[in-house]
Protein backbone atom coordinates (compact mmCIF):
# COMPACT_ATOMS: atom_id res chain seq x y z
CA UNK A 1 0.00 0.00 0.00
CA UNK A 2 2.85 2.52 0.31
CA UNK A 3 4.23 1.78 -2.95
CA UNK A 4 0.88 2.71 -4.45
CA UNK A 5 0.46 5.63 -2.39
CA UNK A 6 3.47 6.95 -2.72
CA UNK A 7 3.28 6.03 -6.59
CA UNK A 8 0.14 8.29 -6.58
CA UNK A 9 1.98 11.06 -4.41
CA UNK A 10 4.55 11.00 -7.45
CA UNK A 11 2.47 11.27 -9.99
CA UNK A 12 0.19 14.25 -8.80
CA UNK A 13 3.54 16.25 -7.65
CA UNK A 14 4.74 15.91 -10.92
CA UNK A 15 1.71 17.05 -12.64
CA UNK A 16 1.65 20.41 -10.33
CA UNK A 17 5.61 20.44 -10.59
CA UNK A 18 4.95 20.23 -14.74
CA UNK A 19 2.50 22.93 -15.27
CA UNK A 20 3.83 25.13 -12.66
CA UNK A 21 7.29 25.06 -14.03
CA UNK A 22 5.62 25.80 -18.10
CA UNK A 23 4.11 28.95 -16.41
CA UNK A 24 7.24 30.21 -15.36
CA UNK A 25 9.98 29.09 -17.95
CA UNK A 26 6.88 30.96 -20.52
CA UNK A 27 6.64 34.08 -18.67
CA UNK A 28 10.59 34.14 -18.19
CA UNK A 29 11.32 33.50 -21.74
CA UNK A 30 8.63 35.96 -22.77
CA UNK A 31 10.10 39.09 -20.81
CA UNK A 32 13.97 38.36 -21.98
CA UNK A 33 12.39 38.40 -25.49
CA UNK A 34 10.09 41.30 -24.23
CA UNK A 35 13.02 43.57 -23.64
CA UNK A 36 15.56 41.98 -26.45
CA UNK A 37 12.85 43.08 -29.08
CA UNK A 38 11.19 46.55 -27.56
CA UNK A 39 12.03 49.47 -30.25
CA UNK A 40 12.38 53.41 -29.44
CA UNK A 41 8.52 54.23 -29.38
CA UNK A 42 7.30 56.60 -32.27
CA UNK A 43 4.57 58.50 -30.22
CA UNK A 44 5.69 61.88 -28.48
CA UNK A 45 2.91 61.02 -25.69
CA UNK A 46 4.93 57.72 -24.55
CA UNK A 47 7.96 59.31 -24.87
CA UNK A 48 6.98 62.61 -22.63
CA UNK A 49 5.52 59.71 -20.30
CA UNK A 50 9.38 58.51 -19.92
CA UNK A 51 8.64 54.73 -22.04
CA UNK A 52 11.97 54.04 -23.16
CA UNK A 53 10.18 51.02 -25.58
CA UNK A 54 7.43 49.23 -27.41
CA UNK A 55 6.21 46.46 -28.79
CA UNK A 56 3.92 46.15 -31.51
CA UNK A 57 2.30 42.07 -31.29
CA UNK A 58 -0.76 39.81 -32.58
CA UNK A 59 -1.83 37.15 -31.18
CA UNK A 60 -4.78 34.92 -30.91
CA UNK A 61 -6.93 37.84 -33.20
CA UNK A 62 -5.53 40.77 -31.21
CA UNK A 63 -3.31 43.14 -31.35
CA UNK A 64 -1.34 43.85 -28.35
CA UNK A 65 1.09 47.04 -27.23
CA UNK A 66 3.57 46.61 -24.32
CA UNK A 67 5.31 49.57 -23.00
CA UNK A 68 8.70 49.77 -20.76
CA UNK A 69 9.07 52.77 -19.16
CA UNK A 70 12.56 53.61 -18.07
CA UNK A 71 11.82 54.51 -15.00
CA UNK A 72 8.70 55.55 -12.67
CA UNK A 73 5.09 55.89 -15.13
CA UNK A 74 3.27 58.90 -14.47
CA UNK A 75 1.09 57.04 -12.54
CA UNK A 76 1.35 53.96 -10.29
CA UNK A 77 -1.73 51.79 -11.29
CA UNK A 78 -3.67 50.34 -8.58
CA UNK A 79 -3.67 46.49 -10.92
CA UNK A 80 -0.29 45.80 -10.79
CA UNK A 81 0.60 42.12 -11.63
CA UNK A 82 3.43 40.21 -9.75
CA UNK A 83 5.12 37.36 -11.46
CA UNK A 84 6.31 35.56 -8.46
CA UNK A 85 3.90 32.74 -7.58
CA UNK A 86 5.44 30.78 -11.05
CA UNK A 87 8.57 30.30 -9.14
CA UNK A 88 7.66 29.36 -5.69
CA UNK A 89 4.75 26.78 -6.70
CA UNK A 90 7.69 25.23 -9.16
CA UNK A 91 10.03 24.74 -6.12
CA UNK A 92 7.41 23.66 -3.54
CA UNK A 93 6.18 21.38 -6.02
CA UNK A 94 9.75 20.20 -6.99
CA UNK A 95 11.35 19.65 -3.33
CA UNK A 96 8.06 17.63 -2.35
CA UNK A 97 8.80 15.46 -5.28
CA UNK A 98 12.44 15.36 -4.46
CA UNK A 99 11.12 14.27 -0.98
CA UNK A 100 9.05 11.32 -2.09
CA UNK A 101 11.13 10.42 -5.07
CA UNK A 102 14.69 10.22 -3.28
CA UNK A 103 14.85 11.69 0.09
CA UNK A 104 11.83 9.13 1.45
CA UNK A 105 13.76 5.73 0.08
CA UNK A 106 17.19 7.32 0.01
CA UNK A 107 19.04 3.86 0.68
CA UNK A 108 17.41 3.02 -2.37
CA UNK A 109 16.90 5.74 -5.08
CA UNK A 110 19.56 8.08 -2.80
CA UNK A 111 22.64 6.19 -2.60
CA UNK A 112 24.46 3.55 -4.92
CA UNK A 113 27.23 1.60 -2.28
CA UNK A 114 29.02 1.05 -5.27
CA UNK A 115 29.77 5.20 -5.36
CA UNK A 116 30.02 5.76 -2.01
CA UNK A 117 28.34 3.31 0.82
CA UNK A 118 26.95 5.56 3.77
CA UNK A 119 24.19 5.98 6.07
CA UNK A 120 21.32 7.24 4.50
CA UNK A 121 20.79 9.95 6.92
CA UNK A 122 23.82 11.47 6.10
CA UNK A 123 23.18 11.02 2.21
CA UNK A 124 19.93 12.94 2.63
CA UNK A 125 21.66 16.03 4.93
CA UNK A 126 24.42 16.02 2.24
CA UNK A 127 22.18 16.23 -0.50
CA UNK A 128 19.91 19.11 1.28
CA UNK A 129 23.13 20.64 2.00
CA UNK A 130 24.06 20.99 -2.02
CA UNK A 131 21.12 23.65 -2.29
CA UNK A 132 21.70 25.72 0.76
CA UNK A 133 25.42 25.72 -0.35
CA UNK A 134 25.59 26.58 -4.00
CA UNK A 135 23.05 29.46 -3.31
CA UNK A 136 25.41 30.57 -0.85
CA UNK A 137 28.50 30.67 -3.19
CA UNK A 138 26.46 31.91 -6.56
CA UNK A 139 24.81 34.74 -3.99
CA UNK A 140 28.12 35.51 -2.78
CA UNK A 141 30.04 35.30 -6.11
CA UNK A 142 27.13 37.73 -7.52
CA UNK A 143 27.61 40.38 -4.49
CA UNK A 144 31.36 40.38 -4.78
CA UNK A 145 31.15 40.93 -8.46
CA UNK A 146 28.17 41.34 -9.80
CA UNK A 147 28.87 45.45 -10.24
CA UNK A 148 32.36 44.84 -11.38
CA UNK A 149 33.46 46.34 -14.37
CA UNK A 150 33.41 43.13 -16.68
CA UNK A 151 31.29 41.52 -13.89
CA UNK A 152 28.66 39.48 -15.86
CA UNK A 153 31.98 37.93 -17.29
CA UNK A 154 33.20 37.05 -14.27
CA UNK A 155 29.96 35.83 -12.54
CA UNK A 156 29.30 33.70 -15.30
CA UNK A 157 32.92 32.09 -15.69
CA UNK A 158 32.67 31.33 -11.75
CA UNK A 159 29.37 30.25 -11.84
CA UNK A 160 30.31 28.02 -14.54
CA UNK A 161 33.28 26.36 -12.53
CA UNK A 162 30.96 26.04 -9.71
CA UNK A 163 28.99 23.93 -11.09
CA UNK A 164 31.11 21.94 -12.31
CA UNK A 165 32.56 21.25 -9.06
CA UNK A 166 29.12 20.48 -7.65
CA UNK A 167 28.40 18.27 -11.03
CA UNK A 168 31.34 16.36 -9.91
CA UNK A 169 31.05 16.01 -6.74
CA UNK A 170 27.57 14.94 -7.03
CA UNK A 171 28.36 12.11 -9.18
CA UNK A 172 30.95 10.57 -7.06
CA UNK A 173 28.63 10.78 -3.93
CA UNK A 174 25.18 10.09 -5.15
CA UNK A 175 23.44 7.34 -7.71
CA UNK A 176 23.88 8.89 -10.65
CA UNK A 177 19.98 9.46 -11.36
CA UNK A 178 19.84 11.39 -8.55
CA UNK A 179 23.19 12.98 -9.41
CA UNK A 180 21.57 14.49 -12.35
CA UNK A 181 18.33 15.56 -10.05
CA UNK A 182 20.27 16.85 -7.53
CA UNK A 183 22.23 19.25 -9.46
CA UNK A 184 19.30 20.21 -11.41
CA UNK A 185 17.54 20.93 -8.10
CA UNK A 186 20.35 22.67 -6.68
CA UNK A 187 20.67 25.16 -9.43
CA UNK A 188 16.55 25.11 -9.51
CA UNK A 189 16.53 26.22 -6.08
CA UNK A 190 19.16 29.28 -6.55
CA UNK A 191 16.57 30.27 -9.38
CA UNK A 192 13.51 30.42 -7.22
CA UNK A 193 15.89 32.17 -4.43
CA UNK A 194 16.75 35.14 -7.19
CA UNK A 195 13.12 35.88 -7.52
CA UNK A 196 12.62 35.36 -3.48
CA UNK A 197 15.82 37.47 -2.02
CA UNK A 198 16.51 39.78 -4.92
CA UNK A 199 14.10 40.98 -7.84
CA UNK A 200 10.83 40.76 -5.63
CA UNK A 201 11.96 42.45 -2.77
CA UNK A 202 13.92 44.72 -5.22
CA UNK A 203 10.52 45.55 -7.14
CA UNK A 204 8.87 46.16 -3.77
CA UNK A 205 11.02 48.98 -2.67
CA UNK A 206 10.80 50.26 -6.24
CA UNK A 207 7.13 50.55 -5.77
CA UNK A 208 7.06 51.60 -2.40
CA UNK A 209 9.10 54.65 -3.28
CA UNK A 210 7.13 55.38 -6.19
CA UNK A 211 4.19 55.19 -4.22
CA UNK A 212 5.70 57.53 -1.12
CA UNK A 213 6.87 60.17 -4.03
CA UNK A 214 10.34 59.38 -3.71
CA UNK A 215 13.15 58.95 -6.20
CA UNK A 216 13.91 55.30 -7.07
CA UNK A 217 17.16 53.44 -6.49
CA UNK A 218 17.98 52.52 -10.01
CA UNK A 219 20.28 49.92 -8.64
CA UNK A 220 17.48 47.61 -7.46
CA UNK A 221 16.48 47.51 -11.45
CA UNK A 222 19.39 46.31 -12.13
CA UNK A 223 19.99 43.48 -9.61
CA UNK A 224 16.70 42.27 -10.53
CA UNK A 225 17.69 42.02 -14.15
CA UNK A 226 21.01 40.73 -13.40
CA UNK A 227 19.54 37.55 -11.71
CA UNK A 228 16.48 37.42 -14.25
CA UNK A 229 19.20 36.97 -16.82
CA UNK A 230 21.15 34.31 -14.76
CA UNK A 231 17.64 32.29 -14.54
CA UNK A 232 17.17 32.36 -18.49
CA UNK A 233 20.62 30.96 -18.81
CA UNK A 234 20.05 28.49 -15.91
CA UNK A 235 16.66 27.15 -17.42
CA UNK A 236 17.81 24.69 -20.22
CA UNK A 237 20.50 23.22 -18.34
CA UNK A 238 18.23 22.82 -14.96
CA UNK A 239 15.60 20.90 -18.01
CA UNK A 240 18.06 18.51 -19.05
CA UNK A 241 19.11 17.54 -15.72
CA UNK A 242 15.83 16.81 -14.87
CA UNK A 243 14.43 15.23 -17.39
CA UNK A 244 18.10 12.78 -17.89
CA UNK A 245 16.92 10.93 -15.27
CA UNK A 246 14.29 8.72 -17.81
CA UNK A 247 17.63 7.66 -20.27
CA UNK A 248 19.76 5.78 -18.30
CA UNK A 249 22.90 6.35 -20.57
CA UNK A 250 23.49 9.62 -19.66
CA UNK A 251 23.47 8.68 -15.87
CA UNK A 252 25.14 5.58 -16.01
CA UNK A 253 28.08 6.32 -18.00
CA UNK A 254 31.78 5.88 -16.01
CA UNK A 255 32.03 9.69 -16.40
CA UNK A 256 28.50 10.83 -15.78
CA UNK A 257 29.52 13.82 -14.41
CA UNK A 258 31.44 15.22 -17.66
CA UNK A 259 28.06 13.82 -19.66
CA UNK A 260 26.70 16.01 -17.35
CA UNK A 261 28.55 19.40 -17.20
CA UNK A 262 28.83 18.93 -21.40
CA UNK A 263 24.81 18.82 -21.81
CA UNK A 264 24.48 21.79 -19.37
CA UNK A 265 27.10 23.94 -21.67
CA UNK A 266 25.17 23.12 -24.17
CA UNK A 267 21.71 24.16 -23.38
CA UNK A 268 23.21 27.49 -22.48
CA UNK A 269 25.20 28.09 -25.44
CA UNK A 270 21.82 27.20 -27.25
CA UNK A 271 20.29 29.23 -24.36
CA UNK A 272 22.54 32.21 -25.48
CA UNK A 273 21.29 32.02 -29.16
CA UNK A 274 17.49 32.62 -28.52
CA UNK A 275 18.42 35.80 -26.45
CA UNK A 276 20.94 37.06 -28.62
CA UNK A 277 18.86 36.30 -31.83
CA UNK A 278 15.99 38.25 -30.94
CA UNK A 279 18.60 41.55 -30.81
CA UNK A 280 20.01 40.42 -34.20
CA UNK A 281 16.64 40.73 -36.07
CA UNK A 282 16.86 44.40 -34.80
CA UNK A 283 19.77 44.95 -36.14
CA UNK A 284 21.50 45.70 -32.38
CA UNK A 285 24.35 42.99 -32.72
CA UNK A 286 25.85 40.27 -35.04
CA UNK A 287 24.15 36.92 -35.71
CA UNK A 288 24.74 34.28 -32.54
CA UNK A 289 24.94 31.46 -35.05
CA UNK A 290 28.31 30.50 -32.91
CA UNK A 291 26.38 29.87 -29.80
CA UNK A 292 23.62 27.63 -31.57
CA UNK A 293 26.72 25.95 -33.30
CA UNK A 294 28.92 25.55 -29.79
CA UNK A 295 25.83 23.51 -28.52
CA UNK A 296 24.52 21.43 -31.20
CA UNK A 297 28.20 20.44 -31.68
CA UNK A 298 28.49 19.35 -27.85
CA UNK A 299 25.39 17.41 -28.49
CA UNK A 300 26.99 15.85 -31.62
CA UNK A 301 29.65 14.85 -29.66
CA UNK A 302 27.93 12.87 -26.27
CA UNK A 303 25.42 11.45 -29.51
CA UNK A 304 29.16 9.70 -30.61
CA UNK A 305 30.59 9.42 -27.37
CA UNK A 306 27.85 7.47 -25.65
CA UNK A 307 26.97 5.06 -28.72
CA UNK A 308 27.13 1.53 -27.04
CA UNK A 309 29.34 -1.11 -28.32
CA UNK A 310 27.50 -3.67 -30.22
CA UNK A 311 26.74 -6.61 -28.55
CA UNK A 312 29.12 -9.76 -29.17
CA UNK A 313 26.44 -11.87 -29.77
CA UNK A 314 23.42 -10.61 -31.25
CA UNK A 315 20.55 -11.10 -29.62
CA UNK A 316 18.13 -13.97 -31.79
CA UNK A 317 14.15 -13.57 -31.64
CA UNK A 318 12.99 -14.62 -28.23
CA UNK A 319 11.63 -18.60 -27.92
CA UNK A 320 13.13 -19.13 -31.05
CA UNK A 321 14.82 -22.51 -29.47
CA UNK A 322 18.01 -21.13 -30.37
CA UNK A 323 21.13 -21.29 -28.51
CA UNK A 324 23.79 -18.61 -28.29
CA UNK A 325 28.05 -19.31 -29.04
CA UNK A 326 29.97 -18.86 -26.05
CA UNK A 327 33.86 -17.93 -26.90
CA UNK A 328 35.21 -21.49 -27.65
CA UNK A 329 32.49 -21.89 -30.22
CA UNK A 330 30.24 -24.25 -28.25
CA UNK A 331 26.54 -23.66 -27.55
CA UNK A 332 25.47 -21.86 -24.21
CA UNK A 333 22.37 -23.35 -23.41
CA UNK A 334 20.64 -21.40 -20.45
CA UNK A 335 17.14 -21.71 -20.12
CA UNK A 336 14.76 -20.31 -17.28
CA UNK A 337 16.45 -23.19 -14.56
CA UNK A 338 19.56 -21.10 -14.82
CA UNK A 339 18.07 -17.50 -14.30
CA UNK A 340 15.34 -17.85 -11.98
CA UNK A 341 17.88 -18.34 -8.87
CA UNK A 342 19.37 -15.37 -10.21
CA UNK A 343 15.78 -13.32 -10.16
CA UNK A 344 14.51 -14.86 -6.96
CA UNK A 345 17.55 -13.12 -5.33
CA UNK A 346 17.69 -10.67 -6.59
CA UNK A 347 14.08 -8.98 -8.38
CA UNK A 348 11.97 -10.90 -6.62
CA UNK A 349 11.76 -8.40 -3.40
CA UNK A 350 10.57 -6.04 -5.99
CA UNK A 351 8.79 -8.10 -8.61
CA UNK A 352 7.48 -10.19 -6.74
CA UNK A 353 3.83 -11.22 -4.62
CA UNK A 354 4.60 -9.38 -2.49
CA UNK A 355 5.58 -5.74 -4.02
CA UNK A 356 5.13 -5.74 -7.87
CA UNK A 357 7.18 -2.49 -8.48
CA UNK A 358 5.69 -0.57 -11.46
CA UNK A 359 3.16 -3.43 -11.78
CA UNK A 360 6.03 -5.66 -13.10
CA UNK A 361 5.79 -9.32 -11.84
CA UNK A 362 9.16 -11.68 -12.17
CA UNK A 363 8.24 -14.62 -10.31
CA UNK A 364 6.57 -16.71 -12.79
CA UNK A 365 7.84 -17.98 -16.43
CA UNK A 366 4.96 -16.62 -18.13
CA UNK A 367 5.39 -12.70 -16.35
CA UNK A 368 9.27 -13.25 -16.72
CA UNK A 369 8.44 -14.16 -20.93
CA UNK A 370 6.48 -10.72 -20.98
CA UNK A 371 9.15 -8.57 -19.65
CA UNK A 372 11.64 -10.38 -21.49
CA UNK A 373 12.65 -7.35 -23.33
CA UNK A 374 12.47 -4.95 -20.44
CA UNK A 375 14.42 -7.29 -17.93
CA UNK A 376 17.60 -7.68 -20.55
CA UNK A 377 17.65 -3.97 -21.11
CA UNK A 378 17.52 -2.55 -17.47
CA UNK A 379 19.69 -5.47 -16.19
CA UNK A 380 22.26 -6.00 -19.12
CA UNK A 381 22.10 -3.09 -21.12
CA UNK A 382 21.74 0.15 -19.12
CA UNK A 383 22.61 -1.87 -15.81
CA UNK A 384 19.89 0.32 -13.46
CA UNK A 385 18.26 -2.67 -12.20
CA UNK A 386 18.10 -3.31 -9.67
CA UNK A 387 17.96 0.35 -8.66
CA UNK A 388 21.00 1.37 -7.40
CA UNK A 389 22.48 -2.46 -6.99
CA UNK A 390 20.79 -2.45 -3.81
CA UNK A 391 20.39 -6.21 -4.13
CA UNK A 392 24.66 -6.64 -4.87
CA UNK A 393 23.68 -8.50 -8.16
CA UNK A 394 26.86 -9.81 -9.51
CA UNK A 395 28.75 -9.25 -13.17
CA UNK A 396 28.37 -13.03 -13.71
CA UNK A 397 24.75 -12.76 -12.52
CA UNK A 398 24.19 -10.37 -15.18
CA UNK A 399 25.57 -12.08 -17.75
CA UNK A 400 23.74 -15.16 -17.17
CA UNK A 401 20.45 -12.69 -17.98
CA UNK A 402 22.29 -11.80 -21.11
CA UNK A 403 23.02 -15.18 -22.56
CA UNK A 404 19.84 -16.32 -21.56
CA UNK A 405 18.14 -13.42 -23.37
CA UNK A 406 20.49 -13.65 -26.63
CA UNK A 407 19.90 -17.92 -26.47
CA UNK A 408 15.74 -16.85 -27.38
CA UNK A 409 15.06 -16.14 -23.26
CA UNK A 410 12.84 -19.70 -23.28
CA UNK A 411 10.96 -19.90 -20.10
CA UNK A 412 10.09 -23.21 -20.41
Amino acid sequence: MESYLLDWANLLLRWVHVITAIAWIGSSFYFVFLDSSLTPPEDEGLKKQGVSGELWAVHGGGFYHPVKFAGAPPKLPGNLHWFYWESYSTWLTGFALFTVSYLWSAGTYLIDKSVMAWHPHAAIVVALSFLVVFWLAYDGICRVFGQRKNGDTVVGALVAVLVCIAAYLACHWFAGRAAFLLVGAMMATAMSANVFFWIIPGQRTMVKDMAAGRPVDPIHGKRGKQRSVHNTYFTLPVLFAMLSNHYSFTYSHPQNWLVLIVMMFAGAAIRQFFVLRHGYKLGRNSHPWPYAAAGVVAIIGMLVWLKPAPPANPPVAMNSGAASVDSAGTAATIGYKEIQPVLEQRCYMCHGAAVQMKNVRLDSPQALSSHAQAVYQQVVVSKIMPMNNSTNITDAERDTVKRWFEAGAKVE
